[in-house]
């Protein structure tokens, strides 16, 4: 769980580093430009923080560590958060400075946002795992 506390405490800290960083940029460089930049810490406050405290909460709901996809969930969802943000910050800081954005910046995002997708996969299948796990509770309601 302290895991995911910090994975969370870290994602906000990223995503309110990374508004501060798009508002002061741009205002510096006095560019009102449409790119990137301008998400960066949208993605990280909604794909970080919001998922990492779902998962705590889901973590303690479930015992979802006890799950043999959660450490590959945690790691490989970490990765594709940082490749994402990473790849869209460079991106937004080259449009925004003026210069020619290439298609291997885009496709780094891209490429992140595609193990953000598998690391959502494990999450499901984590979770999945610990709820068909669970004994049946006979005051449940039948769905047929």
């Amino acid at each position: 769980m302290k895991r995911l506390f910090w994975a969370a405490a870290a994602s906000t800290l990223l995503g309110l580093a990374a508004g501060l960083f798009y508002r002061e940029f741009t205002k510096e460089l006095g560019v009102t430009v449409d790119s990137q930049l301008s998400v960066v810490h949208t993605h990280m406050l909604a794909l970080g923080t919001l998922v990492f405290l779902i998962a705590l909460v889901l973590e303690k709901t479930f015992s979802l560590s006890q799950s043999p996809l959660f450490s590959w969930f945690f790691w490989v969802y970490s990765a594709g958060l940082l490749v994402s943000t990473g790849g869209m910050l460079a991106n937004g800081i080259i449009t925004v400075s003026g210069g020619e954005t290439s298609a291997a910046v885009a496709g780094i995002a891209g490429m992140g946002h595609m193990t953000l997708t598998v690391g959502f996969g494990l999450l499901f299948g984590a979770l999945g795992s610990r709820i068909l796990s669970q004994p049946k509770n006979v005051s449940e309601p039948q769905i047929r």
